[in-house]
């Protein structure tokens, strides 16, 4: 039954074959009927065989009259016209992700909506009869008139980035358990103090609640970078001062922030390696070594507890009174790759 209650619900078979052709004999019907069945049984993979998302083709009936969708290298789209002597019946191509979903291949959907409206709807279809959970679409610039057909078969946004957005189908009548779209900004902040015991700060050119206050070089990291390589990065870029890495002292965890999204921020103590300051006008106003009672004697470290407690931690780790994460290099069998765990040296692990 569950073919039978699937086929009412797909447009293409239901609205074509039954509304536009009212006095169709029950005999067409069961005829249609078994037609989709074996679409869909061959379909499912031997034991032999490896797992795919991909269809097996099963021609229509001579019967049925002639189909006129433009076909497309990778993809055969069920026709509108059921009547067709020639249609074939296939899915997008896809393949299986590790937990029983499916991910659409971006680069062979159809160059237009109506193909790509009824390749999708048949995708969804056979995807349902086979017991599949999540399906992820992921659609570029180029594709972006694709992106309200997915929605209105029941796609939803999931992520965006600079060049494509993610959607995203569940298939089971429970819960979604598809993780969800990305909470987190990272941010860093450089801790770096001379052998005189002044301390770099800089002043940031916005409207921020730390407008006009002297703070330390903070920024956000970039795409695959490593959290001491993005506090090297921005002191580097906004006060010309070159650093290297010592250790991660501490970092605060803050939620609903920017876009409503939850804020991480790492503290690194930096050892500069050179003293002359070449400020970035684009991105800061200034910047200069300041001694600490200096920085904590301003009024904002009097209201602000956190920065304040920042700052006092930077100084026990710099008078050895405290210690700090260190980065080292590890193998993860996650990805088989070198990556960095951090830790206190010393430590037995």
């Amino acid at each position: 039954m569950a073919v039978e209650r699937l086929l009412c619900q797909y447009s293409g078979f239901y609205n074509q074959y039954f509304q536009e052709n009212q006095g169709i004999t029950g005999r067409k019907y069961d005829r249609a009927l078994e037609l989709f069945r074996s679409c869909y049984l061959q379909s499912q993979p031997s034991k032999s065989s490896i797992p795919s998302a991909r269809l097996c083709l099963a021609s229509m009936p001579s019967s049925f009259g002639k189909s006129n969708v433009p076909k497309k290298k990778g993809v055969q789209v069920l026709s509108p016209n059921l009547l067709s002597p020639s249609t074939m019946l296939e899915l997008l191509d896809a393949w299986d992700d590790e937990y029983n979903g499916i991910v659409i291949d971006s680069g062979s959907l159809p160059l237009t909506a109506n193909t790509f409206a009824s390749a999708l709807r048949s995708s969804l279809l056979n995807w349902k009869l086979k017991g599949k959970r999540g399906i992820w679409l992921k659609l570029f610039e180029e594709q972006s008139d694709l992106v309200p057909i997915a929605i209105q078969e029941g796609f939803s946004y999931h992520h965006a980035e600079p060049g494509y957005v993610m959607l995203t189908y569940w298939i089971p009548d429970e819960p979604c358990l598809l993780p969800t779209s990305p909470s987190h900004q990272i941010g860093i902040a450089g801790f770096v103090i001379n052998d005189d015991r002044e301390i770099l700060v800089v002043k940031e050119k916005c409207s921020c609640s730390c407008s006009g206050v002297w703070k330390l070089p903070t920024g956000y990291i970039n795409k695959s970078e490593e959290l001491f390589s993005g506090a090297i990065r921005e002191v580097k870029e906004e006060t010309g001062i070159e650093t290297t890495f010592l250790e991660m002292v501490s970092f605060r965890h803050v939620h609903l922030v920017a876009f409503e999204k939850s804020d991480l921020l790492f503290v690194c103590m930096l050892k500069p390696l050179s003293l002359q300051i070449e400020i970035d006008e684009n991105e800061i106003q200034d910047a200069k070594w300041m001694t600490l009672d200096e920085l904590l004697g301003q009024q904002f470290y009097a209201e602000d507890e956190m920065s304040r407690k920042v700052i006092e931690i930077c100084m026990d780790t710099y008078e050895k009174s405290y210690s700090g994460f260190t980065a080292q290099q590890v193998i993860s069998k996650f990805d088989g790759k070198l990556s960095y765990l951090y830790y206190k040296k010393g430590n037995k692990i």
